[in-house]
């Protein structure tokens, strides 16, 4: 797993719930590539989840991945949540289900497949690389 494949993301919704999208992009040394789509009802956090899993979809075998994101639901899921969710069969601490459930369990399977380091940014920052997957993302909202 040598190759380093950085992944920057953001989702974006107008409502929430309400008309959202994703925003992602991908770079391998200087190669780059944009994905971006969206849903008509759809809330801030599922899109924000959907583009992690479709810059990992994106990949065609086990990576190195700098994963780039401001949203802190995505990040603390991912490297603080997850474990004990497992644990108690999809639950959280208050025993209610855990919420979109069905992106995480797809986000965790992408996810142990590569050698992952999460990062956070600041939304809306001046962060180059965030502004440009929150454009993606809108831009999927405007393709809707």
């Amino acid at each position: 797993m040598s190759r380093l494949v950085e992944i920057f993301t953001d989702g974006a919704c107008r409502g929430n719930p309400g008309r959202g999208g994703w925003g992602v992009l991908l770079r391998y040394g200087d190669k780059e590539k944009i994905l971006y789509g969206g849903e008509e009802t759809t809330t801030n956090n599922r899109m924000e989840l959907i583009a992690v899993i479709k810059g990992l979809e994106a990949l065609n075998k086990p990576c190195r991945v700098k994963i780039t994101t401001d949203s802190k639901y995505v990040l603390t899921g991912m490297t603080e949540w997850l474990p004990n969710w497992k644990k108690r069969n999809w639950r959280t601490a208050s025993k209610t289900p855990v919420l979109n459930a069905e992106l995480w369990k797809k986000l965790d399977e992408l996810a142990v497949q590569h050698e992952i380091q999460w990062n956070w940014v600041k939304g809306h920052s001046g962060h180059a690389e965030n502004e440009l997957a929150d454009k993606l993302a809108n831009q999927g909202i405007d393709e809707l």
